[in-house]
């Protein structure tokens, strides 16, 4: 089966419009290219550290949705219910069971769309274009068709995610098998393995701001630490620090998608939970949170996050309240344009006295004593 892509060239001015008649019309989804550029407050809470550089913005704009095209005859009622057999393992499906599920939670965008439903849909759409037009600037509205490639997106990434060491440790995705050339020194425990599943959050270790912070944690964690991991992710830095010989870890994180993800990783290398504990919230807007926490508690810190967010950590009474005195504050995610900020904003504090910054292409991370 193929996808196919269907772009409308409009305006930006439209753009929202046309957005909204395509989920009116049951189109669940669209991408939205246009060169209007972010401000600040379109930022907020983003994952985003350099903002791309885009061209002059010319007003037009680009909404695209995907449909995914099965054989003719082949009813939305019938991929179902092929669906649902193959899923409980049953011959049959019962007709009770299919008309449920389509009328309550089976997502409109799952469905196979057959060529005469997709000109049907098209039709709709191009009738739409055509009164929105008699009232407002829809640009060309024309309606571009292309084809993607039958894969996998949603896995097809890890093709690209193999095992690399850091220092001591072997960092392998779950679905890789050890590298021969390691197998030695992981069975002799001379390289300390790492099983990680991404799932949905950030972190796989392999970007050079977790490699920044992972030699920091072998070189400053002796044993015993209690160690404290500001926006963990998939929990790859604190279970590092574990491996390394820390004693315990508490984590944060303001993403529930960290949660499972954390869950199924330390499950992978069998980390009981009372040695990662993990906490939903932001240290710098929820006090409960902080005292819950602790405060002058962790030996080791780390903050793998961002830029800004880590000059507003530096800032006295924010990140150095949860530290014992001479504990280490380990940061990255700091892209190499920003790193006088960042110094500039440890310096202010009298807390703090930087130790070390080190450089990993592009990326820095900033080490910090609490004096």
């Amino acid at each position: 089966m193929k996808w196919k892509k269907f772009t409308i060239n409009t305006t930006t001015e439209a753009e929202d419009m046309v957005s909204a008649m395509l989920d009116e019309l049951g189109v669940e989804g669209v991408l939205i290219e246009d060169n209007v550029p972010l401000s600040e407050e379109d930022t907020k809470g983003m994952f985003i550290d350099v903002l791309p550089e885009l061209p002059p913005d010319d007003g037009t704009s680009k909404v695209s949705f995907f449909l995914r095209e099965v054989p003719e005859g082949l009813s939305f009622e019938d991929e179902l219910r092929g669906a649902m057999r193959a899923d409980k393992g049953e011959d049959q499906a019962p007709e009770q069971a299919v008309s449920d599920t389509i009328d309550g939670s089976y997502s409109f965008s799952d469905r196979g769309w057959t060529a005469s439903e997709i000109e049907g849909m098209l039709s709709d759409i191009r009738s739409e274009l055509e009164d929105m037009g008699s009232y407002m600037d829809i640009g060309q509205g024309s309606i571009e068709i292309s084809e993607t490639e039958d894969r996998d997106w949603m896995n097809n990434w890890k093709e690209y995610f193999k095992p690399f060491r850091v220092e001591n440790v072997l960092i392998k995705p779950v679905w890789e098998e050890v590298p021969e050339q390691y197998a030695e020194d992981v069975t002799e425990g001379r390289l300390k393995l790492i099983n990680i599943n991404p799932g949905t959050a950030f972190g796989t270790g392999s970007h050079e701001t977790t490699k920044l912070c992972m030699m920091q944690l072998d070189r400053y964690v002796t044993g015993a630490e209690r160690v404290l991991d500001l926006g963990t992710g998939t929990g790859i830095l604190g279970i590092a620090a574990l491996r390394e010989g820390a004693g315990k870890v508490v984590a944060t994180d303001v993403d529930d998608n960290c949660v499972a993800a954390v869950s199924e990783n330390l499950e992978l290398n069998d980390i009981w939970p009372e040695d990662f504990r993990l906490y939903m919230g932001n240290v710098l807007t929820d006090e409960e949170l902080c005292e819950e926490i602790g405060f002058e508690a962790y030996d080791i810190m780390i903050a793998n996050i961002l830029a800004p967010v880590i000059e507003s950590l530096a800032a006295e009474g924010k990140a150095d309240r949860f530290l014992k005195r001479g504990g280490i504050f380990i940061t990255s995610g700091i892209i190499d344009t920003k790193e006088d900020e960042v110094v500039a904003a440890f310096s202010k504090n009298k807390n703090w006295e930087i130790v070390e910054i080190n450089h990993l292409g592009e990326w820095v991370n900033v080490t910090a004593v609490k004096l």
